[in-house]
């Protein structure tokens, strides 16, 4: 056993280590100024594809040091009541804060919690924002040398001057005159309530928002928390009696008005929101807080091509113009595009479309956004995961695009079990199409083509929505943006960004490999390069021969369906249109193997940001996919693909198993073409999404049959297309054009029909 003697001496030698090591940390760091921070602060410098510099932007400009005296006291009193309200007792360390921050890095988390005022302006002036013990240590040596050194006063002017306010605001008096428009000196009590809020983190809690940042930080989240936070730190300072009864009463009853946001310079056009997508990517791909990205001092280089942005933005321009007239046409005010452009087997983001500009007021990115839903762009999805997983009946054979299912429209939906779906309030629930043609059983080819609803409302319940969604998420789509798994979950109630739309189209493309969208390729800190940034990983996300199935399906929409629009664009390419109810949101996505590009229609309301009809926009009756959208995507990719080769796309190879629906006439029979072929069902003229519909053939006479020759009425129980039949019993092939429609019926064909259809 050792001896008392030799026990006391380690334990004397060990505690003056430490404070050997405590006396040579204090005096080996220096005390933080103002200045300092204010000197550290630069612009980022953003730079095309090509290594051009794009803009340079940051808070260099935006920051003013006030002494104390001009700041007025409810300020001062805002923060202390809601930050640390011991910090005129306190020695400017909290040293159960800072045991608890070590605790948690031991286990793993991160060291946060606890600081002090001091060890805010500390850490605002002197430190990185790494979560480190050293870093712990070294904050708490300055802190305490910062209490001894500076009078209370003098830390709290230094904290309020170098405290970050978001929108580009470091200090005081850039906040005062950033979100108020006046000197830090005028601020009402309601105001620094305010302004004290905004330092639990300026991204959740600007009220303008933030979704370029985060899609979470919306206008309407971002409200409520700054609400509720500045009542609270109003509660708080009548409670520390820091305001009287009546500054309370006044204060509490009046929510501040904010100025909106202003576009800083270089921030114009396309290029605050390409500066806008590249830093959302730098600190969701990195350690950087956002609060050091706009500290400057950051080379970006980023995906975007100047020239296809160019393209991109003029594209939306010259339709708007020609189909738009918001002057002399109140539907036309307050519509808006959104479209990005992703480049298949890569992911790079080359070119996108936020909106009218950040001088003209509009910040939110349209290219990024949430809340439009796709409508009938989703229908690829449900597909794709039938061709890739069956039905519940099928025993995991892949379901064929020449399957036939009920076009009808006011269709009761099936469950697995043979039931059908209900309401909420346990009624049966109708699907309905666009019109009212009564398209009988037609393939799910034809379906994509013309983009009736019913069949793939019920394929989606046939191979279960969880499939769908599961081959959407592989393809690109964000889990986030999914809406409920319920029937309608197949026509495209889900609201991904434009961005994710055209990357997920880009798997297609690919021949089912799918690459993560990307928009920096390498960031810089003065110099020196930062890790993390390399291009995302291409992953297998679907069978090829799945996705080029796909892909020949969405050829022919454009060929022979509702994307008819984009045939001027003179090469081989896909694509879907999408309309959503009420035509709230139009969409067209369509690629070659070189582009993905995907375009947003929509009109919202400014003030209560929610989506209205477009019925009456651009003077047509209805605006669909397969119009402007369309017409956009056509401008922008003869331009982007100008002297590019027409690669056209891999052949489909027959695919899956003809598995009709339930319902569907029995046999069918073996198809006779192969799925690369053209499937004519019935010929022009058929109801699209961008036209009014054909009248049915009960109700007219088409140019080889009519209703005593043939037709609907005559010829059978069902839809018989305009060539006379009916859907009663199968023709031999889905081809024959002069002879019935979709089945054989029991009156004549028509001229060239014959008597059976």
């Amino acid at each position: 056993m050792p001896s008392w003697k030799l026990v006391s001496g380690l334990c004397i030698g060990f505690f003056g280590s430490l404070v050997a090591v405590a006396g040579i940390g204090y005096a080996m760091v220096g005390v933080p100024s103002e200045e300092n921070a204010a000197a550290l602060s630069q612009n980022n410098v953003y730079y095309w594809e090509d290594g051009t510099q794009m803009v340079a932007a940051g808070s260099g400009q935006n920051r003013q040091n006030v002494t104390i005296d001009r700041i007025p006291k409810a300020m001062q009193w805002a923060v202390i009541s809601a930050e640390n309200k011991t910090f005129y007792k306190d020695k400017g360390v909290d040293p159960m804060g800072i045991a608890r921050a070590l605790a948690n890095m031991a286990r793993g988390g991160d060291t946060q919690g606890g600081s002090t005022i001091t060890q805010q302006f500390v850490k605002n002036t002197y430190l990185t924002q790494e979560q480190s013990v050293s870093r712990k240590f070294k904050e708490m040596f300055i802190s305490i040398k910062v209490g001894t050194k500076f009078s209370k006063g003098q830390i709290l002017q230094g904290y309020l001057n170098t405290s970050y306010y978001g929108r580009g605001a470091y200090g005081i008096q850039a906040a005062a005159q950033t979100y108020f428009g006046k000197e830090a000196e005028d601020l009402k009590p309601n105001e620094c309530a305010f302004l004290a809020a905004l330092l639990k983190g300026p991204t959740y809690y600007d009220p303008a928002g933030n979704e370029g940042i985060d899609n979470s930080a919306t206008k309407t989240a971002n409200t409520k928390r700054a609400k509720a936070r500045w009542s609270w730190i109003l509660e708080q300072m009548h409670n520390d009696k820091r305001i009287t009864d009546q500054q309370y009463q006044e204060a509490i009853k009046n929510f501040p008005k904010l100025q909106g946001r202003k576009a800083s310079k270089g921030m114009s056009g396309q290029i605050g929101y390409l500066a806008d997508t590249a830093k959302k990517y730098v600190l969701n791909h990195s350690n950087i807080s956002e609060k050091q990205f706009d500290q400057g001092g950051y080379q970006i280089k980023t995906t975007f091509k100047k020239a296809n942005v160019e393209a991109l933005a003029k594209a939306v321009k010259k339709i708007e113009k020609e189909k738009l007239d918001p002057k002399n046409r109140e539907l036309d005010k307050h519509v808006q595009f959104g479209a990005a452009s992703v480049k298949p087997n890569d992911g790079a983001i080359v070119a996108l479309y936020g909106g009218a500009g950040y001088e003209n007021g509009h910040f939110n990115n349209n290219a990024d956004t949430s809340g439009v839903p796709v409508g009938s762009t989703w229908k690829p999805f449900v597909l794709a995961a039938a061709m890739e997983h069956g039905t519940y009946k099928s025993d995991g054979v892949g379901v064929s695009p020449l399957s036939k299912y009920n076009g009808n429209d006011h269709l009761k939906v099936r469950k697995n079990d043979g039931t059908y779906v209900l309401k909420k309030d346990n009624t049966p629930f109708f699907q309905e199409n666009e019109s009212d043609y009564p398209w009988g059983y037609i393939t799910l080819r034809k379906a994509m083509e013309q983009s009736v609803n019913t069949p793939f409302v019920q394929l989606g319940m046939d191979v279960g929505m969880k499939n769908v969604a599961d081959v959407a998420e592989k393809a690109g789509i964000l889990e986030g943006s999914f809406a409920e798994l319920n029937a309608s979950f197949a026509l495209g109630t889900s609201t991904p960004s434009a961005i994710r739309m055209a990357d997920a189209y880009a798997t297609f493309a690919a021949a089912g490999k799918q690459a993560a969208p990307y928009s920096v390729t390498s960031v810089k800190f003065n110099g020196q390069e930062i890790e993390g940034f390399e291009p995302p990983r291409v992953t297998r996300a679907m069978p090829e021969n799945v996705a080029n199935n796909v892909t020949d399906t969405l050829e022919n929409v454009i060929q022979n369906g509702t994307g008819t629009k984009a045939l001027p664009l003179g090469r081989t390419a896909a694509g879907k249109t999408g309309t959503t109810d009420e035509n709230k949101s139009a969409w067209f996505v369509g690629y070659t193997q070189q582009l993905s590009t995907s375009v947003a229609m929509f009109r919202e309301d400014p003030k209560s940001a929610k989506l209205l009809s477009m019925n009456g926009t651009a003077g047509e009756k209805s605006i669909h996919g397969g119009d402007v959208p369309t017409l956009v995507w056509t401008e922008y990719m003869k331009a982007a693909l100008k002297d590019k080769p027409d690669l056209g796309f891999p052949e489909a190879e027959k695919i899956g198993e003809i598995q009709d629906a339930v319902g569907a006439p029995s046999p069918t029979p073996t198809p006779s073409v192969e799925p690369s072929e053209t499937v004519t069902e019935s010929p022009s003229p058929t109801p699209t999404e961008s036209s009014t519909p054909s009248p049915s053939p009960s109700d007219t006479c088409g140019f080889f049959g009519c209703e005593e020759d043939g037709g609907a009425q005559n010829g059978g129980t069902g839809n018989g297309g305009t060539d006379g039949g009916a859907s009663t019993e199968p023709t031999p092939t889905d081809t024959n054009l002069d002879g019935g429609g979709n089945n054989r019926g029991n009156g004549n064909g028509g001229i060239f029909g014959g008597p059976e259809g």
